[in-house]
């Protein structure tokens, strides 16, 4: 049941938000949960669920009922009372529109026909003067506006609609890793290259003619691994969303290994292979319990480097640490003698902390004055624009 909970939960928080209701980022990976725990199994059970999760206010009520009914074909008032399972509603309304359904949403789901085939959305209903170049251009220059905008937009103060362009962007990021030296030597079979100056030294045996061609058998460069470690507990909950699209483009480009911590260590590397950005966030809210919680820095590194990074995730890696640095377990001495270790193990730790965007920002919490002697970059991270640097020191540019 899984994988069809994330689905369904982040099916419904994107119709919501497309429907005008203000969803907040973790909404739809607070749905899942609840699903889980409470398992519900009736489409009247997912209503009440839902309509505690997304809805903060009464004048919302409508835009729910709407929605729900849109998407599950189910009157709100026979909701309660149908058994139908989750499962099998959600994929009844993946294959037609629901009877309920109003009939302009109708004619936007389903493609127009004719011989020339479907026409695009942005195309029906409007008349010779609405197209053509003119509209395109319009279209081109608000998406642009918008992007701009949000490039600069702090994390924090990004709205629910900037957060899912957000996971498209993020999405189409180019995370380049810096090269390490190749452990085995190039295969001569696989690759026909010749050493040169092995090929003359051993042409003095045979009277300086080179009858034997000595292959090359240089290591060829590996780019080295990459580990993102992201803070999601309460002080950081503004930023948790952006950076867990961050964490999903990261494993889904490179390979990364994920791991997120409030009061312990997760692992969501699994989690977040999924190609669907809300799905795999949905499932990443399974996979840890310890969402907006308290922080415990220390003691997560040094789960990690004790069950990971020990064995070898973290030895010659690019580390990257997503967090504030507020230490809530003791006086940061057990994060100063992990971050030691840690940088003994990796190539390169960069720490993002959004907070270091303010020019009055000092290194004071325990946490952050603990860990910062040992790490080799420290970016802030709190917008898109600011993202492009941590990728800049990912790739030792910086």
């Amino acid at each position: 049941m899984g994988p069809d909970v994330a689905r369904v939960a982040a099916a419904l928080g994107d119709e919501l938000r497309r429907a005008g209701l203000t969803v907040p980022p973790d909404g739809a990976a607070r749905f899942a949960a609840a699903l889980v725990r409470s398992r519900a199994l009736a489409t009247g059970e997912l209503y009440w669920i839902g309509r505690v999760t997304f809805v903060g206010d009464v004048d919302d009520i409508e835009i729910y009922d709407r929605v729900f009914a849109r998407l599950f074909g189910s009157a709100i008032g026979a909701a309660s009372r149908r058994g139908e399972s989750l499962e099998q509603a959600f994929g009844d309304r993946q294959k037609r529109p629901p009877a309920s359904m109003p009939e302009a949403d109708r004619v936007q789901r389903q493609p127009s026909g004719g011989p020339d085939g479907p026409q695009p959305l942005g195309d029906q209903g409007l008349s010779g003067d609405d197209r053509g170049p003119s509209r395109e251009r319009d279209a081109f220059v608000m998406t642009a506006s918008v992007d701009e905008r949000l490039r600069h937009r702090d994390f924090a103060d990004a709205s629910p609609d900037e957060l899912a362009r957000l996971a498209e962007v993020m999405a189409e990021l180019a995370i380049v890793l810096p090269l390490r030296p190749g452990r085995r030597p190039r295969g001569a079979r696989r690759d026909r290259r010749i050493d040169r100056r092995a090929t003359l030294r051993r042409a003095h045996r045979s009277g300086g003619d080179p009858v034997r061609l000595v292959p090359d058998r240089a290591r060829p460069p590996r780019p080295r691994r990459l580990v993102l470690l992201a803070d999601v507990s309460g002080s950081m909950a503004p930023y948790t969303r952006a950076y867990l699209h961050l964490l999903h483009a990261a494993v889904r480009a490179t390979r990364a290994e994920a791991f997120v911590f409030a009061t312990h260590l997760t692992r969501l590397t699994p989690a977040l292979r999924h190609s669907a950005p809300d799905v795999a966030l949905a499932e990443a809210s399974l996979a840890a319990d310890d969402w907006s919680s308290g922080t415990r820095i220390g003691a997560s590194m040094e789960t990690f480097l004790d069950e990971w990074g020990r064995r070898g995730l973290a030895r010659g890696a690019v580390i990257v640490i997503v967090s504030d640095g507020w230490e809530g377990d003791g006086d940061g001495t057990l994060l100063g003698e992990q971050m030691g270790r840690l940088a003994r193990l990796a190539h390169k730790i960069v720490w993002v902390n959004p907070r270091s965007q303010s020019d009055r920002w000092e290194p004071k919490v325990a946490g952050m004055a603990a860990a910062l002697p040992h790490v080799d970059t420290l970016v802030s991270g709190h917008s898109l624009a600011a993202v492009h640097d941590v990728l800049a020191a990912i790739a030792d540019t910086a």
